[in-house]
C-alpha cells in the first residue's frame, strides 16, 4: 500500500517554493481583469515580482471577518471570484451569513490527501456525516472522497437512529464528521448491540481532546484530524506520524502577526493567512482569523510540506477600552516602532469602575525612558492612556495573544 498520495508530498521545499509562485504568478496574470478584489489588493504591484513569500508579504491581507460586509457591497462573493455565479457548480451558505462558491473539477476543495492520509482507499464505503444543507462542509468531504474511488454516505447531520440504521446495513469503513458526533454514533451503535464497522476516521469542526482520541481509538476507529476552513478547503492534515498538521498542495501558508500581514518569526504563534491557487476563487492573502504556529523540522511520514500546530485560538483580539477600539494592528505598529523589544501584549483590566489599559513589553532594559517612551507611543497608537511594564526576555507565552481583555464577565 502506498505511503502517499502523489510524488508532490515528498518534493524537496525548495522545488515546491519554486512550484508555488510560479504557478501563482501564472494564475493571478490570467484572474486579475476578472476578479476584482484581487486587481485591487494588486494595486500598485507587478504581479511578476510576487517571486517569494517576501515580495507576497507586500500585498494586503482580506481577511474572513470582513466577508459579510464585503459581499454585502459586492454580492454576492464581495468581487473574490474570476467567472459569474452562474458557472460555478454551486453556491453555499455558511453562518454569517457568508457566501461560499464551489467550482468544477475534481476534488476542488482539496481534501483527499487527507483522506488517504487516514488510512481511506479506493471502494472504501465512507459515511458523511457533515451537513449538506447549504453550508459546504459535506461537500468539501465528499468530493475528496470520490477522487479517491470511495462510495459514499451523504449521511448529514441529525436523524440519528435513521443513520444507526444505515451503518448497520451498509458497512462502512470510514467516518467523515465532527469528533462529538463519531462519540454519538459510536454509543448508539453499542447500545443496539452492533458491531462497529467503522476503522478509519477523519473529523473537523470541533476540538478532538486526547481524552475523546483515547475513547475512540479504544473502540477500534483510527481517527485523524483535519483543519478546513468553507473558504479553502483542506488547509492542512493529521498523518500517520502524529506530529502536528501538514499543509495541503496548491496552498501558499503563512503565519502573521495579528491584524497585520507580516510574518512572525520562526516557531511564533500567529494568524494564519492563506493564498490558494484556484482559477475560480483565487484567494489571495486570505486571513483566516485563526492562530497557529509552525511545526519546525520534516515530518517523520515522509511528506515534506510545512507542518501546523493545529487551531492555537483566535486571533480576532480586537477590543472595546473606554468606548473606543484598540486593534491588535495598533499594538503591532508600536512594535515596529521599537525593533529592540521582543513580545508585547496589551493587557485590559478593570479598577474602580474604569477600564485600564497596561501594556508589557519584554526588554532586556528596564529604564525608565524605555518604559516612558512606550507610554507615549501608546497613547499615539491608541489615543488613550496606558501603564507599561517592562518584562524580561521570553517572558510573556507565545500563545499569538496581542491583546488580552482580563476584565470580569459583564464588566
Amino acid at each position: 500500500m502506498p505511503a502517499h498520495f502523489d510524488a508532490e508530498e515528498t518534493r524537496a521545499p525548495e522545488i515546491r517554493e519554486k512550484a508555488l509562485f510560479e504557478t501563482l504568478r501564472t494564475l493571478l496574470a490570467g484572474v486579475a481583469e476578472t476578479t476584482p478584489a484581487v486587481k485591487q489588493q494588486l494595486d500598485g504591484i507587478a504581479i511578476d515580482a510576487i517571486a517569494d513569500r517576501a515580495a507576497l508579504q507586500q500585498v494586503p491581507v482580506i481577511r474572513k471577518g470582513d466577508l459579510v460586509a464585503l459581499q454585502a457591497k459586492a454580492p454576492p462573493f464581495a468581487g473574490l471570484t474570476s467567472v459569474a455565479a452562474g458557472r460555478l457548480k454551486r453556491l453555499l451558505v455558511s453562518p454569517g451569513p457568508i457566501f461560499d462558491p464551489e467550482g468544477h473539477g475534481k476534488d476542488w476543495w482539496g481534501s483527499a490527501r487527507a483522506l488517504f492520509a487516514a488510512g481511506m482507499r479506493e471502494h472504501d464505503i465512507v459515511h458523511n456525516a457533515f451537513s449538506y444543507h447549504l453550508t459546504p462542509g459535506g461537500y468539501i468531504m465528499e468530493s475528496g472522497a470520490h477522487a479517491l474511488g470511495c462510495a459514499v454516505i451523504p449521511a448529514g447531520v441529525g436523524n440519528t437512529e435513521q443513520q444507526v440504521e444505515a451503518i448497520a446495513a451498509l458497512r462502512p469503513s470510514g467516518y467523515l464528521g465532527t469528533p462529538d458526533f463519531l462519540k454519538i454514533l459510536l454509543d448508539r451503535i453499542a447500545e443496539a448491540g452492533i458491531d462497529n464497522p467503522f476503522r478509519r476516521a477523519l473529523v473537523s469542526g470541533a476540538a478532538f481532546p486526547p481524552s475523546l482520541q483515547q475513547e475512540v481509538a479504544g473502540r477500534g476507529v483510527d481517527a485523524y484530524q483535519a483543519y478546513a476552513s468553507a473558504e479553502l478547503g483542506v488547509i492542512a492534515y493529521e498523518t500517520p506520524a502524529r506530529s502536528g498538521l501538514v499543509v495541503n498542495e496548491g496552498l501558499i501558508v503563512e503565519i502573521v502577526h495579528p491584524g497585520t500581514g507580516d510574518a512572525v518569526a520562526n516557531g511564533e504563534v500567529g494568524e494564519v493567512v492563506v493564498t490558494r491557487l484556484s482559477p475560480e476563487y483565487p484567494l489571495l492573502r486570505f486571513g483566516t482569523g485563526d492562530l497557529s504556529r509552525i511545526v519546525p523540522g520534516a515530518s517523520a511520514c515522509g511528506r515534506t510540506n510545512q507542518r501546523l500546530a493545529g487551531w492555537m485560538g483566535r486571533a480576532d483580539q480586537r477590543t472595546k477600552v473606554k468606548g473606543m477600539f484598540v486593534d491588535p494592528a495598533q499594538i503591532a505598529a508600536i512594535a515596529k516602532k521599537f525593533p529592540e523589544l521582543g513580545r508585547l501584549r496589551l493587557v485590559v483590566t478593570r479598577a474602580d469602575e474604569q477600564d485600564q489599559m497596561v501594556l508589557r513589553a519584554e526588554a532586556g532594559a528596564t529604564g525608565g525612558d524605555l518604559s516612558a517612551a512606550l507610554e507615549t507611543a501608546l497613547q499615539a497608537s491608541t489615543k488613550m492612556k496606558g501603564r507599561v511594564e517592562i518584562v524580561p526576555p521570553g517572558s510573556l507565552p507565545n500563545d499569538g495573544k496581542v491583546i488580552a481583555d482580563e476584565r470580569p464577565a459583564g464588566a
